[in-house]
């Protein structure tokens, strides 16, 4: 009984989380604002400023995935460290310890290469690719004349 004692405050934070999850989704369902798209809602925004033309590509996502690469092979060189020095403390339930967190980090990074992540080849596109984006055919714009945009 006094083993569970030690997990009481666990149980209550959990208990805490859950409760501010699901209070968090409550107020937002409560006090959103209606989901009537309008013009100033769909428009793109970017600190204030209207772009006057779009960019002539746009920043590829593959670059996000090396990142979050970078990432998990960072934060596991973070954690083995720790664990390298006090290996000989922990015996064998550190070594079960360190195997699953480096499966769970290798089953990650097998994911990410089946997605892809590697592959920087030409870029597949699932439909014909537009000769040139001008800012009116991709955004529209509130409160401007095309005098003004130009």
């Amino acid at each position: 009984m006094d083993a569970m004692i030690n997990y009481l405050p666990i149980l209550i934070m959990i208990v805490l989380g859950a409760i501010f999850a699901g209070a968090s989704f409550l107020a937002s369902g409560i006090f959103a604002p209606s989901k009537r798209p309008t013009a100033a809602k769909t428009a793109p925004y970017e600190c204030g400023i209207v772009p006057r033309r779009e960019p002539p590509e746009r920043f590829p996502v593959r670059f996000y995935l090396i990142a979050m690469v970078f990432i998990i092979f960072d934060v596991e060189v973070i954690f083995l460290y720790p664990w390298a020095v006090v290996f000989r403390e922990l015996g064998l339930f550190g070594l079960i310890e360190v195997v699953a967190f480096a499966a769970a980090v290798f089953i990650s990074f097998i994911y990410l290469v089946a997605n892809g992540v590697l592959d920087w080849g030409p870029v597949k596109r699932l439909r014909p690719a537009v000769s040139e984006r001008t800012t009116e055919s991709t955004i529209a714009r509130i409160g401007t004349t095309k005098e003004q945009a130009a």
